[in-house]
């Protein structure tokens, strides 16, 4: 396994549409795999492929890495199937856009099909975290981040904020030498 770069707002790459992977074979699944250690790294909860600059569709998620009996979850061509109508409000963050919250509305519930690491067909019942964190997801495979359901003035103001950070960044590195910024709540970042 290998830790990947992931990249961060405005970057142009996050803002494409992935393409759906023909075949779940090692080549993915080694894809999978280096994103559940990366997103691990960041520490996160989730991580879709083109936050790594690679446009296919693929996620991974663990909301819950204590708990044995669901562990991480490997979804090729993710695709929300239903959504309730009732909506819930979380806080959310991301790896792509580090240190940067805000409340976003989604769906309550969602059930979503995909295919596993296997290749094999899945149907999966979500709610709660898990379904916020799903449909995040999903959403950065259409090239959409969570600040692009935000007002365009806080938006905006996160964008600016982030550009002035990656150039103070680039002039740290260029003096000294890489540092890598680790995501302060792994809780928020999707």
């Amino acid at each position: 396994m290998a830790l990947l770069p992931i990249l961060t707002a405005p970057d142009p790459r996050l803002k494409k549409k992935s393409l759906p992977v023909e075949t779940v074979d090692d080549g993915v699944r080694q894809l999978m795999d280096d994103m559940l250690e990366t997103m691990y790294d960041a520490p996160g909860i989730g991580l879709a492929a083109p936050q790594v600059g690679v446009l296919k569709r693929v996620i991974v998620l663990d909301i819950d890495r204590e708990d044995t009996k669901t562990g991480p979850l490997f979804m090729a061509n993710p695709e929300i199937v239903e959504a309730s109508d009732e909506d819930a409000s979380y806080e959310e963050g991301c790896l792509s856009v580090p240190d940067h919250y805000s409340d976003v509305v989604r769906p309550a519930t969602v059930k979503v099909r995909y295919l596993d690491r296997d290749g094999l067909v899945q149907e999966l019942a979500c709610d709660g975290l898990l379904a916020t964190c799903v449909q995040h997801e999903i959403d950065h495979l259409d090239g959409v981040l969570f600040i692009d359901h935000i007002s365009a003035l806080k938006r905006n103001m996160i964008l600016r904020k982030l550009l002035k950070a990656r150039k103070e960044q680039e002039r740290e590195e260029a003096e000294r030498g890489p540092v890598k910024a680790k995501a302060k709540d792994p809780e928020h970042a999707i």
